[in-house]
């Protein structure tokens, strides 16, 4: 008992709530260590919407966005797959791929993407532009509590990382819904309109911790 309560402190400590408006997370070099976790209580969903920024020069495979339950690692993983330059969206082990995305090194790109548990359907907005929707799976819900990582694939619930598998970049404006965002939201964000934050994760109030080497900072914008 007195373990536990430890272990709850230390993980109060590690934990905090932030407003990361305008910043952004960067991952500045491989490893299989650094990453970061993003808290939340939601633990059974019905459908899912996750969008994000990420800048990177990797010319390798790489991780997206990772969040594993006990019974399933890739729980909902997106996935970049650099063989055949796709984008992979992992629903309870279940794979789509995405081809056609001008997927370009070294510039900031708007992600997005849905999925539904009652007609199994996952899409993905790229840059603005929707993909066609594919069938993964239906007919249950994704349950348990989750572990939700940026920088890391998980392998295993909340570990089992693998550096050429980790993402180095940027990271910004990470939002996530427990129900499938309509496509002019989509739209909004995409577009760095006003648009609703996410009820699951919302950039503007994340509950996070850092691990390893990353680095907190403002978000870099074009001058004019």
């Amino acid at each position: 008992m007195k373990l536990f309560f430890v272990l709850a402190m230390l993980w109060a400590c590690a934990a905090s709530l932030e407003d990361l408006t305008g910043k952004m997370l960067t991952f500045p070099a491989e490893s299989n260590t650094a990453h970061v976790k993003l808290n939340s209580s939601k633990d059974d969903f019905s459908a899912v919407t996750v969008c994000h920024r990420t800048f990177t020069d990797l010319n390798r495979d790489h991780v997206l966005f990772s969040m594993a339950i006990s019974s399933s690692s890739n729980a909902f993983l997106l996935f970049w797959d650099n063989t055949n330059k796709e984008i992979e969206p992992h629903v309870k082990e279940a794979k789509a791929e995405f081809r056609g995305f001008d997927y370009k090194l070294n510039m900031w790109h708007s992600i997005c993407a849905t999925w539904d548990s009652k007609s199994g359907l996952v899409q993905l907005w790229f840059d603005g532009l929707p993909s066609i929707k594919k069938y993964v799976g239906s007919g249950s819900n994704i349950r348990g509590r989750p572990i939700i990582i940026l920088g890391q694939e998980q392998d295993s619930y909340g570990g089992g990382f693998h550096d050429k598998q980790s993402f180095v970049g940027m990271v910004s404006d990470v939002h996530m819904w427990d129900y499938v965002l309509s496509s002019c939201e989509i739209q909004r964000y995409l577009n760095e309109l006003n648009f609703t934050p996410g009820n699951v994760l919302n950039w503007a109030a994340m509950e996070l911790q850092q691990i390893g080497r990353v680095v907190t900072e403002e978000k870099f914008m074009s001058c004019h």
